[in-house]
């Protein structure tokens, strides 16, 4: 397939791809998949995508992925996501991060996350952020953003 035909799939099309199928696509491909159609494909596929594809998404297209998607992240994948990409994820997505995935998330993306963001996170992936990601928090985020018992778990 090219890329010009991936482009022009129907949503419908896109969700019946197979897992063996996503593996396949091509960084290129996957970047002309709309917002709506990688929201809709199903977790087993999605997780198929290769690391490269996911950290070349657009913010829009990881801006619409599902809490179930997020979950099904590799940590080498969720360690690709740009810094942007996870700024511009939902409060539930950013929530959804695996621990060892939130702990391969860049410093700067860390540094950037919302107070709401920093707020939807347990108290088990607050304790997972490294030295240098706590370091990187910003007044804001601890003031406004951390909760007691999160502040309690980084100690």
């Amino acid at each position: 397939l090219t890329t010009g035909s991936i482009a022009a799939m129907s949503t419908d099309q896109v969700v019946a791809l197979t897992s063996n199928q996503a593996a396949t696509l091509s960084t290129a491909q996957v970047a002309a998949l709309s917002t709506n159609d990688v929201a809709a494909m199903e977790t087993a596929d999605f997780a198929a995508l290769k690391t490269a594809s996911i950290a070349a998404m657009s913010t829009g297209q990881t801006g619409a992925l599902t809490t179930d998607q997020i979950v099904a992240l590799t940590t080498a994948q969720a360690g690709a996501l740009t810094s942007a990409q996870v700024v511009g994820m939902s409060t539930n997505a950013v929530a959804a991060l695996e621990t060892a995935d939130l702990a391969q998330i860049k410093t700067a993306a860390i540094a950037a996350l919302g107070t709401a963001q920093i707020a939807a996170l347990t108290t088990n992936e607050t304790a997972s952020l490294s030295t240098a990601q706590i370091a990187a928090l910003t007044t804001n985020q601890i003031a406004n953003g951390l909760t007691t018992d999160q502040v309690v778990s980084l100690s």
